[in-house]
């Protein structure tokens, strides 16, 4: 089943590490919730009336807009589109946002998953990495979601951080198992060139470690987070009870999804669209109700290749049948040298004709995902 992705462009700061679009001037911010609203009117018929199953708030820092804009972005998507009755609805949140009022207020508004980015618990590192919230902040905004009833909770952390340990990282590890929220996103950092850090690596002013640095912290989150009970269902992301995040879920599967706001990418199995970046022009282009995106139509080799990237990293790995019967063709023959030096090196099983990466495996996805591509 469907689901809608809303990008809310807008952070109170820049992080040191981020390079997604956004902006910290919110001085637009009433026209710029006016203009996704036009472009979900203008977007109503893009799944053809199928029942979408999940919507997520991302960003950017949608924790940012007031109860009554968020209600105005939610009322109209339920008015333009058939929603299903038991929807996962997710926004994403800062804990500098996450006031008691703040959580009633999303309690009130019928969101029922909290995404809360979490990053470290260490205060050094926070202000580091230019984050506004201490760990003691962080902690408490979970405890409050809790107690106001948000049962349905995921947290980010990042590892290998500028100023990170292996003891810092099994502090925030413990931290967060001590939480007790039934999902857990855990990234790699990665130096990205238009950042501070970028700029800081550039100058030789920013701490780097070894070659091996990255692989020690996965490993170590890996395990840890095992012997808590949490199942690792995709490369980052980690649940308990089968408690996977349906929206990401649905990317991972293969689902159709559209995406609103500047930036946002959309997925229709044949074509693939992307908003433009710029949020004074996308306000613009929408106030004349005008679509401002680009698009790519996948032929048959970039739709495999789509499904080969995102299935590859979950624990449902990529179906040969599944192939065979959408493409018409064997993937295992048009791939065959390549496959077989990846089960023979075990880096991949495969089982009942599915492929999987094992845990070796999934030390190099990227690298292996890049080999079986066609």
């Amino acid at each position: 089943m469907p689901g809608i992705y809303l990008h809310i462009p807008y952070c109170r700061q820049a992080c040191h590490y981020c390079d997604f679009h956004f902006s910290t001037n919110l001085k637009n911010k009433t026209a710029m919730v006016q203009a996704i609203v036009h472009e979900l009117e203008l977007r109503k018929d893009y799944f053809n009336s199928k029942e979408v199953n999940t919507i997520y708030f991302g960003g950017g820092t949608p924790s940012l807009l007031s109860e009554s804009e968020l209600g105005f972005l939610l009322e109209n998507i339920h008015r333009l589109f058939p929603i299903a009755s038991q929807a996962e609805i997710t926004i994403e949140c800062n804990p500098e946002d996450l006031s008691k009022k703040k959580i009633n207020s999303l309690n009130t508004l019928h969101f029922n998953r909290l995404s809360i980015g979490i990053q470290t618990f260490n205060d050094g590192i926070l202000k580091y990495t230019n984050r506004i919230h201490t760990g003691a902040e962080a902690c408490q905004a979970v405890l409050d979601a809790q107690e106001k009833g948000f049962e349905n909770i995921t947290l980010d952390l990042m590892y290998a951080l500028p100023k990170g340990t292996m003891e810092t990282l099994q502090q925030d590890l413990d931290t967060l198992v001590s939480l007790n929220v039934p999902h857990l996103s855990a990234y790699c950092f990665t130096l990205e060139e238009k950042t501070v850090f970028g700029t800081w690596a550039k100058q030789k002013k920013l701490d780097k470690h070894g070659d091996d640095w990255e692989q020690k912290n996965y490993l170590q989150v890996q395990k840890h987070l095992a012997q808590h009970g949490y199942e690792q269902y995709e490369i980052s992301n980690f649940a308990r009870n089968g408690r996977y995040s349906r929206h990401n879920s649905s990317y991972w599967l293969g689902e159709h999804y559209l995406g609103i706001g500047p930036g946002a990418h959309s997925y229709n199995g044949t074509e693939r669209q992307w908003n433009m970046r710029n949020n004074a022009l996308y306000i613009q282009k929408l106030e004349k109700l005008t679509l401002a995106y680009e698009s790519e139509l996948l032929g048959q080799k970039e739709q495999l290749n789509e499904l080969l990237l995102v299935q590859l990293r979950t624990k449902w790995g990529l179906n040969l049948d599944n192939i065979k019967s959408r493409f018409g063709f064997d993937f295992m023959d048009a791939r065959k040298k390549e496959i077989h030096k990846l089960l023979k090196s075990n880096l991949l099983q495969l089982e009942n004709n599915i492929l999987y990466l094992t845990e070796k495996g999934k030390l190099l996805a990227d690298a292996i995902t890049v080999d079986l591509m066609l």
